[in-house]
């Protein structure tokens, strides 16, 4: 698919088969790390603390299409520190892969947030992309956390003088609309 930043994405199954999209380059599958829910596919970045999610979550029919992916973000953020949209914007049919996408919507954020329980705070940039599948009773969420500062007490803070191993460049918001854009769905059969 598209060649971003020097790297081509890779095409992957994701959910058993049920879906596919295009991965940015160096994709690592969490599952294979630790456990992840059922209705989740997480990937991160092999040297940063970017990392991409995919979820499956209930339709939510008492919400309008323009404020379901704010409800969906509320929910994300939750508790989890002080967030700031940036940009709301309605992302254009066409331009999808998933066929019966009723509305399609994205959000960039800005959060601060801690890893795991500690004081120091990352600067985050979110960026959500909501797929709507009514006749499914399905909203796709996509999210993309990309760490814009890192706070140097942070476990995520370079420390040492390792040479680090060679790694495919940070991911960019291109590889991100790539991946939604390439969103495709296989087999329905994972709706029940």
């Amino acid at each position: 698919m598209d060649n971003v930043a020097g790297q081509e994405q890779q095409q992957r199954p994701l959910f058993g088969g049920a879906f596919s999209a295009f991965l940015p380059p160096g994709s690592l599958d969490v599952s294979e790390l630790r456990q992840v829910p059922d209705n989740q596919e997480v990937f991160v970045h092999p040297s940063t603390d970017q990392s991409i999610i995919v979820e499956l979550l209930e339709y939510q029919a008492g919400v309008p299409d323009e404020a379901a992916i704010r409800y969906h973000f509320d929910d994300v953020v939750g508790s989890s520190g002080a967030a700031e949209v940036l940009s709301q914007e309605l992302l254009v049919p066409h331009l999808l892969a998933l066929e019966g996408c009723s509305s399609a919507w994205h959000l960039t954020a800005c959060q601060l947030i801690a890893k795991f329980n500690e004081e120091a705070k990352n600067e985050v940039r979110l960026h959500l992309a909501l797929l709507r599948l009514p006749q499914y009773g399905t909203d796709v969420l996509l999210t993309f956390n990309d760490p814009t500062h890192i706070h140097p007490l942070s476990s995520s803070a370079v420390r040492g003088t390792e040479v680090p191993a060679p790694s495919p460049p940070p991911w960019t918001a291109q590889h991100f609309h790539t991946f939604v854009c390439s969103l495709r769905l296989l087999d329905p059969g994972i709706f029940g």
